[in-house]
């Protein structure tokens, strides 16, 4: 049985509120909100449905079940009995410090404040007495896993084991700056863009483009340091040193000045921008980006790289197994829109993909994992039919169940029932595999515990009807 869900209390709900939200709710959180504003829950709703489109789409596992979500009527309401409290109203800081007297009369015993500020250090916000941290976001926040921390060491500590736990990356400032890191880099770029703009060098759309064509992409999976490392060669970052050093020295960048944005300069950068992006509402926007983000992130998370790192551990330690109708759980997830075609369904050759992992993860329940099949053995599929029985959507949980027809010498034969959440069955796949000698590539048989556990199953599973099993194209 499943822990009881904790609870966060989200004190400001716009658009990082909101984020914060998702994030919680989605990883199991219960989550209650205060935000004044008589449109926050709208607000809310909508950061949320994007959320439960792009979210799940990251993991080959299915993520909690959902918290359970409430708009208070009170900041007092909101924290009460809260084991996490985020504060994400406007950056002011006397308007901070009036929140967090609140917030501080109204905490559980041993409780404390994480601050989504964008640039107080904490030490300024705890100013007046209240024990605050600095956990500062990436928006969207339901998607970018960095956190910025930044405060007392004993707040630090108590931070980021849940920060990590909902599936961010925790980083840890042990020296207090103004504007953290991430928004420094980010200040700086706009800065030298500003002045481009300002001087008729480039549009915004040039330096959009320089951005995401180019660089932008080099950092997302490696960074500064291990991209500049790269440009120096096989002798590394000496040498880029050596070869680019010099160039610091050079006119190049304006960023110890700043233009003035008086209203000939935010003029020209609206109107370019509306020309750049305006022919698309806020919301289609956000919904691109969501999509790109998905799309990426998948790709680092295939080889572990930068943000995809933090996706597998964190799906590590997300919940697998149990049963349906005494067939084994063999794969639960939700259908990322890189699965889905121009109809908005999961194209054919998902549903083979969702098998294939249905596969693997019976495999698993035999013996046959990472280990096994290092050691040089392992099934190869020969064979496999899909019946499709009804339309999935982006964002559908998918579950699958796997009975064992044939499990005899070299044979496994398994059938994977693939349904929806409201019990629909989706799909079922039938596929024949054989045991197969990884050195030779020729079928051999399967080591005794493999055997037995494969022997065990089918005898479990022998009477049961398998719909559609064995049977011709069109067969329903």
């Amino acid at each position: 049985m499943s822990p009881a869900p904790q609870k966060a209390a989200i004190i400001g709900g716009g658009v990082i509120g909101g984020g914060w939200a998702a994030r919680f709710l989605l990883n199991g959180w219960d989550v209650a909100v205060f935000d004044p504003d008589p449109e926050a829950a709208r607000r809310i709703g909508a950061v949320l449905d994007r959320a439960r489109a792009s979210l799940p789409a990251l993991y080959d596992r299915a993520l909690p079940t959902e918290g359970r979500l409430s708009y208070c009527d009170s900041l007092e309401a909101a924290v009460a009995g809260a084991d996490w409290v985020q504060e994400s109203v406007s950056e002011r800081l006397e308007l901070k410090h009036k929140v967090y007297a609140q917030i501080a009369a109204a905490l559980p015993e041993g409780g404390f404040i994480a601050s989504s500020t964008s640039g107080f250090k904490a030490s300024d916000l705890a100013a007046g007495g209240a024990p605050v941290v600095v956990v500062h976001p990436f928006n969207p926040v339901y998607l970018l896993p960095l956190a910025e921390i930044s405060g007392a060491p004993e707040l630090r500590a108590k931070a980021i084991p849940v920060v990590r736990a909902i599936g961010m990356h925790p980083l840890e400032m042990k020296t207090e700056i103004d504007a953290f890191i991430g928004n420094r880099f980010q200040e700086s770029i706009w800065r030298e863009a500003l002045w481009m703009i300002r001087d008729g060098i480039a549009t915004t759309s040039d330096i959009d483009d320089a951005i995401r064509m180019g660089f932008g992409l080099r950092l997302a999976q490696m960074g500064l340091f291990e991209t500049y490392r790269l440009a120096g060669g096989e002798a590394g970052m000496a040498s880029y040193m050596e070869q680019f050093g010099p160039s610091l020295h050079w006119p190049w960048s304006r960023l110890t000045d700043v233009p003035e944005l008086d209203a000939a300069l935010v003029a020209t950068i609206s109107d370019q921008s509306d020309a750049q992006s305006g022919h698309l509402s806020i919301a289609e926007m956000e919904t691109l980006r969501d999509d790109n983000l998905v799309a990426i992130l998948r790709g680092l998370r295939r080889t572990g790289s930068g943000a995809g790192g933090v996706i597998t551990a964190h799906e590590a330690q997300l919940e697998t197994g149990g049963e349906i109708d005494g067939l084994p759980i063999t794969q639960r997830r939700a259908v990322p829109v890189t699965w889905t075609d121009y109809n908005g369904h999961m194209n054919e050759a998902a549903y083979l993909e969702f098998g294939t992992w249905a596969t693997d993860g019976m495999m698993r329940t035999v013996g046959v994992d990472d280990a096994y099949v290092a050691g040089g053995k392992s099934f190869f599929t020969v064979d496999t039919r899909i019946r499709y029985l009804d339309e999935v959507h982006r964002g559908a949980v998918l579950t699958s169940t796997t009975q064992v027809l044939e499990g005899v010498g070299k044979k496994m034969k398994l059938f994977h029932r693939l349904y929806k959440d409201d019990g629909t069955l989706a799909a079922t796949i039938e596929t024949l595999l054989l045991h197969t000698d990884l050195t030779t590539r020729r079928a051999c048989p399967p080591e005794p515990h493999v055997q037995a556990a494969l022997e065990t199953l089918a005898a479990a599973h022998a009477g049961r009807p398998a719909p559609g099993a064995g049977g011709p194209v069109g067969q329903r």
